[in-house]
């Protein structure tokens, strides 16, 4: 993991028999994420999108995690080519001995970023609903008999990326909701229902030809079904938060994402499910403030309100996404009176 990025790419190339080193022509670093490295490369008249995972996480505070994630994430690109091909990207192959793979490069004047789309203002486009749609899909066939679980069989790596960050860091800043905090941490580390991405991200959601290509899986495994829509739903709300002009859209959003999402669910009852979402969801918006991985776009004076809304909705918890919903709305007009 010490060589530098153009030696790794030139090394995954030849070991993928996607060309030879010297075939290896331009070493485009991309930027967005802070779990990997990751680059557009040229091999011959080719493009590709080459992807390493690293052991500690670009971000300020200590975050480490196993590199072997990789194969995880690889893994749950297959499932999705599997179960929404029209949505997935294609594969060409991963290594093991470096922790790295080759990926279709999306591009062109039809993509663009959903995340960047949001922030700048544009109106929504129905990606909630697809996006929904697409992880309800793979939620249901990954509950079936016969699903294959032995690469997602690492409930330990996602602690160490998603639970430990965000709940039990968190817990230790919020002592009056600690208990709560933990309570979600034990529930998400137990859960082994349906294979959860584990970063359901408009920043991991490129949209292509109006479909979505939901990317950045190395949280993948096993485990609750209420984590994937809890996350969406998070950025959606902290958007919310964020554009007052598009916050009635972006709230309106959640009970489309979750109408589409609901259609799926055969592992369990639907409702129990949507009231862990609830739980989770104030939990995960108080972790995107004062967790490790703070979210970058909001003033302190959002994240203030952030925390205003958050803590109340931990300690009682709503049912129901749409109740969710309200209390949101009518707390930030409070807020903001």
């Amino acid at each position: 993991m010490t060589q530098p990025l153009e030696a790794r790419c030139r090394d995954l190339i030849e070991a993928l028999d996607l060309g030879r080193a010297s075939d290896l022509g331009e070493v485009k670093p991309l930027t967005g994420g802070v779990a990997s490295d990751i680059a557009a490369v040229r091999v011959g008249g080719d493009a590709y999108c080459v992807k390493f995972a690293l052991p500690k996480l670009k971000v300020a505070a200590d975050w480490f995690a196993p590199v072997h994630r990789n194969a995880a994430e690889y893994a749950w690109l297959q499932v999705a080519a599997d179960v929404v091909p029209q949505g997935a990207i294609r594969l060409f192959g991963r290594s093991e001995e470096q922790h790295g793979f080759a990926m279709e490069l999306i591009a062109g004047d039809d993509v663009y970023l959903w995340k960047t789309a949001m922030l700048d203002g544009a109106p929504l486009r129905g990606e909630a609903a697809a996006v929904g749609e697409i992880i309800g899909r793979i939620h249901a066939a990954s509950a079936k008999a016969g699903f294959d679980t032995s690469t997602f069989r690492n409930r330990d790596d996602f602690r160490a990326l998603r639970i430990e960050p965000y709940l039990t860091f968190t817990a230790g800043a919020h002592p009056d909701v600690a208990a709560e905090l933990t309570a979600l941490a034990d529930m998400l580390y137990q859960s082994d229902a349906v294979l959860v991405h584990g970063d359901v991200s408009p920043k991991n959601i490129l949209i292509r030809d109006g479909a979505p290509v939901i990317l950045d899986a190395e949280c993948a495994t096993m485990g609750d079904a209420s984590f994937d829509p809890a996350f969406c739903l998070n950025h959606l709300v902290l958007k919310a938060v964020h554009l007052p002009p598009q916050r009635a859209e972006l709230l309106d959003a959640i009970g489309q994402f979750w109408g589409a999402y609901a259609a799926h669910i055969t592992w369990e009852d639907a409702a129990e499910l949507e009231a862990r979402v609830c739980r989770l969801l104030p939990a995960l918006m108080l972790a995107r403030i004062d967790g490790k991985s703070p979210v970058e776009y909001l003033v302190e004076t959002r994240r203030e309100q952030v925390r205003q809304l958050a803590l109340p909705l931990i300690a009682s918890p709503v049912p129901t996404l749409a109740g969710f919903a309200n209390e949101l709305k009518s707390g930030l007009e409070e807020l903001e009176t």
